[in-house]
């Protein structure tokens, strides 16, 4: 299927293999990490008009920086795929260079590898930081800027921090999350509800129209199964100019990432996030920008990288 794709041998550990096979992409792995306790079944390329996007699989195996057993030889390969300088931002189109239809299939990219219940995938406390000590840095001074004094802020997909450097300067901190001892941890939180966001097809906020000003959501969006319906409802419970902010890194449990996510790159992946920003409904959002946020030495990215897409309620 990569036709005259060439693709350079990576020195990988025992605990790696990989399988192509028909289109599709097998990793059977031995080593302990959040990956390997499931089951991985095949991952679907993400096509159009059927054929593969420019985007081949070597990109997307060395996306899985949370893959025990890499050689030292991935993280230069890693490098070598992450986006240029600019890249990121030209993936937004104009507001009329968007495609009539939608760009993906929610009968079928949404699917997941482990599709049992988030319920009990997340009732394992995890209080780490799911990208590197720059990307963290990073997240927390963009947040910084974006916030402004007595802002209300919603934050989806909430843990045990949600890198608001000084809460004390907002009216309100709502968080919905899926651990509840994460939640209670977190010191930035006015009040919090446990909810499963994937459980229902039309997910519903439990909050009144218009109360926010500002929706976050960190390192969260590859793990939403229903993100058309959970970005209008966003939109629902923004004040009218209010932002909501999405920051996505390569970082990710594969297992419970959808298809979509999966089968794409960076590049790809802002579009993704802007595409449902853009589809989620009529008059809900406005001015969809994404921005590379990582930093960066000579051009090239320094440790994990980090993106933001942004957009205005309408």
């Amino acid at each position: 299927m990569f036709g005259k794709t060439r693709m350079k041998a990576f020195a990988f550990s025992s605990s790696c293999f990989l399988y192509i096979l028909s289109g599709h992409a097998l990793f059977a792995l031995s080593s302990p990490s959040p990956l390997s306790r499931r089951k991985l079944r095949s991952i679907k390329f993400l096509r159009k008009d059927g054929k593969c996007m420019r985007r081949n699989f070597i990109r997307n195996l060395f996306y899985l920086g949370i893959v025990n057993g890499f050689s030292e030889g991935a993280s230069a390969a890693q490098q070598a795929v992450l986006p240029d300088v600019g890249e990121i931002a030209r993936a937004i189109p104009s507001d009329d260079g968007w495609e009539d239809n939608l760009p993906f299939d929610p009968a079928t990219d949404f699917s997941r590898l482990d599709g049992s219940l988030d319920s009990k995938f997340y009732s394992e406390t995890r209080f780490v930081e799911h990208v590197d000590e720059n990307a963290v840095k990073l997240m927390e001074e963009y947040i910084a800027k974006e916030l402004k004094d007595d802002d209300k802020v919603l934050d989806i997909g909430s843990s045990w921090t949600s890198h608001i450097r000084d809460a004390s300067r907002l009216s309100q901190v709502s968080g919905i999350g899926m651990n509840e001892a994460e939640l209670k941890t977190n010191t930035a939180l006015t009040d919090f509800q446990v909810l499963d966001l994937n459980q229902n097809p039309s997910p519903k906020l439990p909050y009144p129209d218009k109360t926010f000003d500002v929706a976050l959501c960190q390192l969260s969006i590859d793990y939403f199964v229903h993100p058309l319906e959970l970005m209008k409802e966003t939109s629902r419970v923004l004040r009218q100019g209010g932002k909501v902010i999405i920051l996505f890194s390569n970082r990710l449990f594969l297992s419970k990432a959808v298809g979509v996510w999966t089968g794409a790159d960076d590049i790809d992946h802002a579009y993704t996030v802007g595409a449902y920003l853009h589809y989620c409904g009529d008059k809900c959002f406005e001015s969809i920008s994404a921005h590379d946020l990582s930093l960066r030495s000579r051009g090239k990215v320094v440790g994990d990288p980090l993106y933001a897409v942004v957009a205005t309620k309408t």
